[in-house]
C-alpha cells in the first residue's frame, strides 16, 4: 500500500507549553520592534513621538516610513499627503535639526517624501473649557447626587454651550 504525501511530511513540534496565559505587552512589544527594525528604526521614540518631533501641523502632513543609512548620513523617508511634499521639502532643513536635536546626534541628513494618504491623525489639542457661567434652567445644575459627578455635569454642561 503506497503512502500518501500527507504521510511523508514531517510533524512540526508543538510550542513548549507555558501552563499561563502571557501578558499582551510582551508579544505586542516583541512585535512592534521587529516591525519597527524592518523599516529601519533601531529606536522606536521617532515614529512614537512624531507629533512632538515635527510639530502637529507637519505630523498632519507627513509620517516617518523609513529610515535608511546614505553615504553621506541618514536618509527618513516620510510619506506625505500628495499637496503637502513640495511645501515640506521647503521646511526639509529645519525638519532634519529639529529631528536631529530630539535624538542627539546628527542621524538624518536627508528627507525624503513619498505621496501617500495619511491614515494615522495626530490627537488635536484640547479644546479648553469655557469659563461661562451654566444657566440657573440647565439640568446639571438642579442634579442632587455625589458631588464628583455633579462637578462632571457641570463641566459639560460648560463645554456644550454654543458660541464658548
Amino acid at each position: 500500500m503506497a503512502q500518501s504525501r500527507k504521510d511523508k511530511q514531517p510533524e512540526l513540534p508543538l510550542p513548549p507549553r507555558r501552563g499561563r496565559a502571557a501578558a499582551l505587552a510582551q508579544d505586542a512589544e516583541a512585535t512592534g520592534r521587529s516591525a519597527l527594525s524592518r523599516a529601519g528604526f533601531t529606536d522606536p521614540t521617532l515614529v512614537l513621538r512624531w507629533d512632538e518631533i515635527a510639530g502637529l501641523e507637519t505630523a498632519r502632513l507627513a509620517r516617518p516610513l523609513r529610515l535608511s543609512e546614505g553615504p553621506s548620513g541618514g536618509v527618513l523617508t516620510l510619506r506625505a499627503e500628495p499637496g503637502a511634499a513640495v511645501f515640506l521639502q521647503h521646511e526639509s532643513r529645519t525638519l532634519c535639526e529639529r529631528i536631529n536635536t530630539y535624538l542627539g546626534r546628527p542621524a538624518i541628513a536627508r528627507l525624503k517624501f513619498v505621496p501617500g494618504p495619511i491614515t494615522v491623525r495626530p490627537k488635536a489639542p484640547a479644546r479648553p473649557l469655557s469659563k461661562a457661567a451654566v444657566p440657573a434652567a440647565d439640568p446639571a445644575r438642579k442634579y442632587v447626587g455625589p458631588e464628583g459627578l455633579r462637578e462632571a455635569l457641570l463641566k459639560l454642561a460648560q463645554a456644550r454651550r454654543p458660541g464658548h
